[in-house]
């Protein structure tokens, strides 16, 4: 990724670093935070926020009651600002300051070879190992406005907000260890006003369980603030007379820690993440309690630091390429039993309400189909029902393979459902002689009736037993639109209408580990091994499949990573590219993620009409497309800009081909 792209994307490398230190020696300390800046400016780090009180020391207790420590901290900090002048990066550091008679706890920002803000800490611990306010003032007392450092009189307050005029999107505020911890943080206010960073220098002891606790508290609050959180906190090194430090860094974002320091490390040490601020930015956007909420006034200090002397730069943050999909086995474990309980009381609601004798779903051998069979007998299980209540309807075409018929009757069987085979060849074949439909003409209409046939027949069975058709149809065929509209489009509640491919597979294997016995166990594990396909075209003259779902459309891998970036991040196809160039990148080139991409594009837009129509079905994740829910988009809207942009990535890639 080039430099221009990382920034136009809206990425920001930010460090948290906790130097080697001597407490009470300003000038070793700034020595080593100059050499650590160093370090993280060659890396292409922007940001880099050191410990609290960092050139002094959190620990010098009395001490900070000396002149010569005060005047040897300002020294350093003129030090460290003065580094910056040859470096692309702004620092943030802890010093003591003094101002009206009073003593601060303050942590500086630092770039370009200037201090340029200063921000005093608001709330002072003193209990417990804590007596901050033996030494200093709350920032309540500092007020708002300069404060002389060296021979420039800077801006100082507990309501500065500062903005990097050559970082997009980036603003940033700072709160000090303890205001983290008050029940009102600073950091709300300042996410309010803008801040999509927010910076925490602290000084945080180690005792038993409280890197739990700590880890928590960082991630809660990027994700109460939807914000980028970066917390350093002081080393080992630290440590002294009753008191242990760590080196606790942390970097979070709307709610995932991103990376963090290992602890007790006595050589410096630093953690370093890419924060997306174009994501923190569509977030906002799309949380109306956000937006709700009238902005605290602070004043604004800009400055810029240039762009490093680098070319390119490698993202050093996770790009999964199955984002609906967790690739920690425990971790999926938890999420499959989640969904599977949401899906199967949604259902039993539906069941209960409409005092419907059956659930009727069409069960050709699938993994949908599965996987909405699965749900059924969960949801009547919840309801103290036979599993009989169940009616699965196999219903063959000219396409249905000998495999797929066969397993869906012995998993009928398996789960103690009623089971009906239905052929709809002779219905299908007579309607479309009665419509003057040619017979060896295998297109859209061909397809089409059958699919429409299919829930004629579940319709009518619904209305002939007093149950309600149970759709199977899932979240990334219906961003495709790759269903037959008031065929298997309609149903009276569709179960998997949250779940999305990439995911069914996942549930069915998790149904097959933990839920259901042998034979059914078996029997699961041959559909999730089954080739997809609608099963709408006749089979070859060996009765194989000639359809494959994934052949015409394409990967279903590709697509639901373009639906989770289009509709829950809102990225345009340029990043969405360079994204699924770092997934996919052992897998498939960039000319076939342009190809599909364009495809998505054009399916996803064309195809509204379908999903406007959708019936009722529970929502499982943060990605839905229910008019109800989650999207609403004009049944009409053209797709002409995204096609644009993705013609453009094809063109630039052809003109890099010929030079």
């Amino acid at each position: 990724m080039t430099i221009a792209e990382y920034s136009d994307f809206g990425y920001l490398r930010v460090a948290v670093a906790s130097p080697e230190l001597r407490v009470g020696d300003p000038g070793f300390n700034a020595a080593r935070t100059i050499e650590m800046l160093g370090e993280l400016a060659a890396q292409g780090c922007s940001i880099a926020v050191f410990p609290e009180l960092g050139l002094t020391g959190y620990t010098c207790a009395d001490l900070f009651f000396q002149s010569a420590l005060r005047d040897g901290a300002i020294r350093a900090l003129l030090e460290v600002a003065e580094a910056t002048r040859l470096m692309s990066l702004a620092a943030v550091v802890g010093v003591p300051l003094v101002e009206g008679g009073r003593l601060f706890n303050c942590a500086a920002v630092v770039a370009s070879g200037r201090v340029r803000g200063i921000v005093p800490k608001t709330f002072l611990p003193t209990s417990q190992e804590y007596y901050e306010e033996r030494w200093f003032a709350r920032a309540t007392a500092f007020g708002s406005g300069t404060i002389r450092i060296g021979s420039e009189d800077v801006p100082a307050g507990a309501d500065l907000l500062f903005d990097m005029e050559d970082r997009p999107s980036c603003r940033f505020g700072i709160e000090i260890c303890e205001d983290l911890w008050a029940v009102e943080p600073p950091s709300g206010a300042m996410a309010l006003a803008g801040a999509t960073l927010i910076l925490n220098p602290s000084a945080s002891d180690e005792l038993l369980g409280k890197v739990e606790y700590r880890r928590e508290l960082v991630r809660q609050q990027s994700g109460r603030c939807l914000a980028a959180y970066a917390y350093a906190s002081s080393g080992p090194w630290e440590s002294s007379t009753d008191v242990v430090f760590s080196g606790h860094g942390l970097l979070a974002e709307c709610g995932s820690v991103l990376s963090e320091t290992e602890r007790f490390q006595f050589a410096s040490s630093s953690a370093i993440a890419d924060f997306d601020l174009q994501r923190i930015t569509n977030e906002r956007l799309r949380n109306s309690s956000f937006s709700a909420v009238s902005p605290r006034e602070f004043r604004k200090v800009s400055f810029s630091i240039g762009q490093p002397a680098i070319e390119s730069i490698s993202l050093l943050r996770p790009v999964p390429a199955n984002p609906f999909v967790p690739g920690e086995a425990g971790e999926r474990a938890i999420h499959c039993r989640e969904i599977f309980a949401i899906q199967s009381a949604g259902l039993a609601r539906r069941l209960a309400h409409s005092k419907a004798a059956k659930a009727v779903i069409g069960f050709s051998g699938g993994l949908d189909s599965t996987l909405a069979a699965l749900v059924c007998v969960h949801a009547l299980s919840r309801l103290g029902r036979s599993p009989q209540d169940l009616l699965t309807v196999i219903m063959p075409g000219p396409g249905s393979t000998r495999r797929t018929q066969d397993n869906a009757a012995r998993l009928a069987e398996a789960l103690g459902a009623e089971a009906r085979t239905i052929r709809i060849g002779p219905a299908v074949d007579l309607h479309l002689s009665d419509i003057g439909h040619p017979a060896d003409l295998h297109d859209a209409t061909y397809e089409n009736a059958q699919a429409r046939e299919r829930t004629q027949i579940l319709m009518d069975i619904a209305n002939q037993t007093g149950g309600i058709v149970v759709g199977t149809g899932d979240l990334s065929e219906m961003a495709l639109g790759w269903c037959t509209y008031n065929g298997d489009q309609m149903s009276m509640y569709h179960v998997n209408s949250g779940v999305p491919k990439t995911l069914v597979k996942y549930l069915v294997q998790w149904c097959a580990d933990e839920v259901f016995d042998e034979p059914a166990r078996s029997l699961l594990l041959d559909i999730i091994a089954t080739p997809i396909s609608p099963e709408l075209l006749p089979l070859d003259a060996a009765a194989e499949l000639v359809q494959k779902t994934e052949e015409t459309v394409g990967p279903y891998e590709l697509h639901d990573f373009f639906l989770f970036q289009v509709v829950r991040n809102g990225f345009p196809p340029t990043k969405i590219l360079t994204l699924a160039e770092i997934a996919f990148h052992e897998r498939y080139d960039r000319d076939v993620l342009v190809r599909w991409l364009e495809v998505f594009y054009t399916r996803f837009f064309a195809h509204q009409f379908k999903r406007s129509a959708i019936p009722d079905g529970p929502k499982v994740g943060t990605v839905a497309l229910s008019p109800r829910g989650d999207w609403r988009m004009p049944s009409d809207a053209s797709a002409a800009e995204w096609l644009a942009q993705v013609a453009r990535l094809r063109d630039a890639k052809k003109q890099e081909i010929s030079q």
